[in-house]
């Protein structure tokens, strides 16, 4: 299934059987709709227009017409851009007054270092239930 597919099912599902926490997924072998939101997190990465929203962000929390004059953008780019950075949980948005701020959420930029520390090459090795992983085991 593609990607927007099992993160469709995964937000109709009741909150007790939802798959797809805030957090990293489950288990050295998550499931595909778990995976599909750390494809969601990566993919929010991807365009050099959200890296360098990213960047304005890390520095102070930004509103979208500030974010329009740094970047030399349009703003329904812009706005385009913080939809998808929000919906990913990258980006954290909030009102002050008539204008809507938009800062960085770390929480998740902490679980993508920590899911890539956990891709590292054997970095499960011991702990997955798998004989593929089993087999590594006894060819170190």
């Amino acid at each position: 299934m593609r990607r927007r597919t099992l993160l469709r099912i995964a937000k109709k599902l009741p909150p007790r059987w939802r798959p797809i926490g805030p957090g990293l997924p489950r288990a050295p072998h998550p499931l595909p709709i778990q995976l599909a939101h750390v494809a969601q997190w990566f993919h929010a990465m991807s365009d050099t227009t959200r890296l360098h929203i990213l960047e304005f962000l890390s520095q102070q929390d930004r509103f979208l017409t500030e974010l329009r004059d740094l970047t030399d953008a349009p703003q329904s780019s812009i706005a385009f851009h913080l939809k998808v950075l929000r919906e990913s949980g990258l980006v954290r948005a909030y009102r002050n007054g008539r204008r809507k701020y938009y800062g960085l959420h770390g929480e998740t930029l902490e679980h993508m270092i920590a899911f890539t520390r956990k891709m590292g090459p054997g970095a499960h090795v011991g702990t997955c239930l798998l004989d593929c992983c089993r087999g590594l085991l006894t060819h170190q």
